[in-house]
């Protein structure tokens, strides 16, 4: 079959730390993820949270690692194109599928997705981490999320924070590795000091980007539209199961211990060989 990403892609990929790309995933997949998501919505879990800034507002869901429950998130991991995107965007020989995160801002949820870099909230070291963000309805640009241009590459890690409260997660221990956390520089961000991408996006197409690469979202203004989203986690070659000095999120090791290559009954391989 044809290489379902470009080298193009991919040395854009490399450079901004996030990509868009156009019509990937067919309308028999969207359809299939939006059918997940429905069933999650409906039945979330132990780990789903709804925030709203005021009452009676529209609320931002999200709930995660549900795929071995719900049959169509397990189907769209396994057998979708998203696997093979996610192992040449990280030029991996293979790809792991970490977890699935269903993020559903209401019409009218004025809650906006604070600023951070995911990989500091995963128990997970190694630089071939990726999301693969899949609308299944349209997003506009304003609520689309935005990325700081090249920031995986900045090598520095940041406090992850509470979406609710937008605070820092608190310090619990010293497993910090030999890692100094940095605070996000939120001024500096929304002062425009550095080059933000963001991209109005349809069903079928999504938005790929790097563990590393910071990145926020306004609300969802529209008063009709959801905006409902399946973002797939992957890792590749080089990634291990890590210390934080913080309850990690998803708060799940899949029967590893720290050090060990990230691979398991949990977080299967999906594409190409170890």
């Amino acid at each position: 079959t044809a290489m379902v990403v470009t080298e193009a892609d991919i040395a854009k990929f490399d450079q901004d730390g996030a990509i868009v790309l156009r019509n990937v995933f067919s309308e028999q997949w969207v359809e299939k993820v939006r059918e997940g998501i429905q069933i999650n919505l409906e039945k979330p879990s132990q780990y789903s949270e709804k925030l709203a800034l005021k009452e009676g507002q529209g609320s931002y869901f999200n709930d995660y690692c549900n795929w071995q429950t719900i049959g169509q998130f397990e189907d769209f991991a396994f057998n979708s194109p998203a696997a093979e995107i996610a192992g040449h965007m990280m030029k991996s020989k293979y790809a792991v599928f970490y977890h699935e995160h269903v993020l559903n801002k209401e019409p009218g949820t004025e809650k906006e997705t604070p600023w951070h870099q995911d990989q500091a909230y995963y128990p997970v070291d190694g630089f071939k981490v990726v999301s693969i963000w899949m609308p299944v309805d349209p997003v506009s640009k304003e609520s689309a999320v935005k990325f700081v241009k090249g920031s995986h590459k900045w090598g520095k890690w940041f406090h992850p924070r509470k979406f609710a409260s937008e605070s820092n997660y608190p310090v619990e221990n010293d497993n910090a590795d030999g890692k100094t956390f940095y605070n996000v520089p939120v001024d500096d961000i929304e002062s425009g000091k550095f080059e933000l991408l963001s991209w109005a996006c349809q069903p079928g197409d999504c938005v790929v980007f790097h563990g590393m690469t910071m990145h926020g979202a306004k609300g969802n203004r529209s008063t009709s539209l959801e905006r409902r989203v399946l973002s797939t986690r992957w890792v590749g070659e080089g990634t291990t199961i890590a210390k934080r000095p913080w309850t990690v999120s998803p708060p799940i090791l899949g029967g590893l211990g720290y050090g060990d290559k990230m691979v398991s009954d949990t977080f299967p391989l999906v594409w190409g060989s170890l």
